[in-house]
């Protein structure tokens, strides 16, 4: 997956990981440092790294997929798509406010 990722986007200076399994495995590792990519970990056991990503999922689990149970797959792609767009589209109070497009569109 990385040899994938490195195809497409070019070899990144330093990749940024937890320290899970797959990123300390000796494959990994020997193939980042073929690659001369810096290997940086966050600290063992550090929760709040994900907090955000796992609110979103934890959103999208009880304000659709519980309450509204999809029929197939394709169903539950087209209404995740609306809830992003829509979760994407309000004020957060996290980020002071500011609607996490605006956001984004600023720094990308």
């Amino acid at each position: 997956m990385v040899n994938e990722c490195i195809a497409r986007h070019g070899t990144p200076k330093i990749i940024n990981s937890a320290q899970g399994s797959q990123f300390t495995s000796k494959h990994w590792v020997e193939t980042l440092k073929e690659k001369h990519v810096q290997i940086s970990m966050d600290e063992k056991g550090r929760a709040i790294v994900n907090v955000y990503i796992e609110r979103v999922f934890r959103t999208i689990k009880q304000d659709y997929i519980y309450l509204n149970p999809p029929n197939d797959g394709l169903e539950l792609y087209e209404e995740i798509k609306k809830l992003m767009n829509k979760y994407n589209h309000r004020r957060h109070q996290e980020i002071n406010r500011e609607k996490p497009y605006e956001k984004y569109k600023n720094v990308a």
